[in-house]
């Protein structure tokens, strides 16, 4: 029994470590991205306020990811409990900024020159729904660790598609931008994956969720982008 136990409560922490070391490799590959940007000289502190505003709230969120998995590794549940609802809420503030900066980038046309502007004001508004959706079943789901950590953790893989997005050479992949993000994304979640085969002997629902999802979802935004509606609505904010 004691052994039983033991092996338990190792398992457990095993958890636990993997999670939070998943949260900060997500968290320094979106960084990573932002600041090979800024280093080559692509990116500027010269950048309107609404553009520095939303790379604050982008932070702030995985600031807030990175501590919550840091507070369950260290055992500080209440703590975690705490911050998970002032994260809720933050969450919200989170998609308002998402939909917000692909509508001015539009206006302001800060689009980058090898994205179609239907693609990417569909790319972004589609990465912040699913996110937004990944995150919210996750926070629906607290009373069950096994559900809640792997949709927080598909989530965190949604969000961080900005940051991989400046580490891949977008330029010189034409119409295949989007499925050589998803790629990167997918070794995340493959990484993810192997966990649990190798831990658990089976891969948990929640990873073919966030599998097939993500997947569905690019498979979709190019069909989605060259729509009448969309490109009337692009017309519009681009014009």
């Amino acid at each position: 029994m004691a052994t039983q136990v033991g092996a338990a409560g190792a398992s457990v922490e095993r958890d636990r470590a993997f999670f939070f070391a998943m949260a900060m490799a997500i968290v320094v590959t979106t960084i990573s991205g932002f600041t090979l940007q800024f280093a080559a000289g692509r990116s500027s502190l010269a950048s309107p306020w609404w553009v520095h505003l939303h790379g604050v709230t982008a932070v702030g969120w995985l600031a807030l990811y990175a501590t919550q998995n840091f507070l369950v590794f260290r055992g500080s549940f209440v703590a975690h409990q705490r911050l998970g609802m002032f994260a809720s809420v933050y969450l919200a503030w989170m998609v308002v900024a998402g939909l917000s900066i692909t509508v001015l980038s539009a206006a302001a046309h800060r689009i980058p020159p090898f994205f179609e502007p239907n693609v990417f004001l569909v790319m972004d508004w589609l990465n912040t729904a699913v996110f937004a959706g990944f995150t919210w079943a996750g926070v629906a789901l607290r009373a069950q660790p096994d559900w809640h950590r792997r949709l927080m953790l598909c989530g965190a893989v949604q969000v961080m598609t900005p940051g991989i997005g400046r580490l891949l050479p977008l330029p010189l992949m034409g119409t295949w931008i989007l499925w050589s993000i998803w790629l990167a994304m997918m070794v995340y979640l493959s990484v993810a994956i192997a966990y649990d085969l190798l831990t658990r002997g089976r891969v948990h629902p929640a990873y073919l969720w966030g599998v097939g999802v993500i997947t569905v979802t690019v498979a979709a935004m190019r069909p989605i982008a060259f729509s009448p509606p969309v490109l009337a609505l692009t017309e519009t904010l681009t014009g």
